[in-house]
């Protein structure tokens, strides 16, 4: 795949530099509104001073753990460390998880201290709102903020898994969307957004996740055809066309 409408010469897609994203955000129109894209996997909705992320998929380790898989216990704090930031960066006065934001229904008893109180500190900062599901049907009230299947504002509908048949212009996550495309003889592997006339889907945000490659047919047949991979850089957003 190569980047729609991009210069001449080599792709700009290169290898991130060291340090970090600093405080890039790439303006994105979405049906009818205004929106920044975020390199590090989330959306920011100037209108309502809302930070979008999806599936954060906290206490994942602790769930594989449980099955004998053992790996650092640190993703939960990982992930709401990064949120935090990303919210004092941006301002934000609400924040509204897009689906799995707990690995599993349990994840939340399992949250250990440290994490259990920097999320507490965040619901109660700002104004969460976590959409369920299909890894957390039912989000028990141990952490704060509402808790709804799915929400309609200013015309936009936000849900955890994009819906075909709803017309509607629509943000989601589910997916794990990330672009893999091959360089100067090297894969890179990015999260990025899939967007369609009416349908944004979210890359995961979570610090153990994996992706899906964006042109896979399940995220095809969830957008609609003549979607693209959109990713941030620097000053612009780089948009790779998935499918004819």
């Amino acid at each position: 795949m190569h980047p729609a409408n991009g210069p001449a010469g080599p792709t700009p897609l290169a290898p991130r530099p060291r340090g970090g994203h600093g405080r890039i955000m790439v303006p994105l129109s979405f049906g009818g509104h205004d929106f920044h894209a975020l390199p590090e996997g989330a959306l920011f909705w100037p209108a309502h001073r809302a930070l979008l992320v999806a599936d954060l998929h906290l206490e994942k380790a602790s769930w594989l753990a449980g099955g004998g898989q053992f790996l650092p216990p640190y993703d939960s704090i990982a992930t709401l460390t990064a949120v935090q930031a990303l919210a004092a960066r941006t301002g934000a006065q609400a924040i509204w998880c897009l689906g799995d934001s707990f690995h599993d229904v349990g994840g939340g008893d399992r949250l250990p201290e440290p994490a259990c109180a920097l999320l507490r500190s965040l619901t109660e900062t700002v104004a969460w709102m976590w959409i369920t599901g299909n890894h957390d049907p039912a989000i028990a009230d141990t952490c704060g903020g509402t808790v709804a299947s799915e929400v309609a504002i200013d015309g936009l509908v936000l849900r955890h898994e994009a819906d075909p048949e709803d017309g509607r212009p629509e943000l989601s996550g589910h997916f794990h969307p990330k672009l893999r495309i091959r360089v100067r003889g090297r894969q890179i592997a990015r999260r990025c957004f899939v967007a369609s006339a009416t349908k944004l889907i979210l890359p995961a945000f979570g610090s153990l996740t994996g992706g899906l490659d964006a042109g896979h047919p399940a995220i095809v047949r969830a957008v609609g055809r003549a979607a693209q991979a959109l990713v941030p850089v620097e000053d612009r957003l780089l948009r790779f066309p998935l499918a004819a």
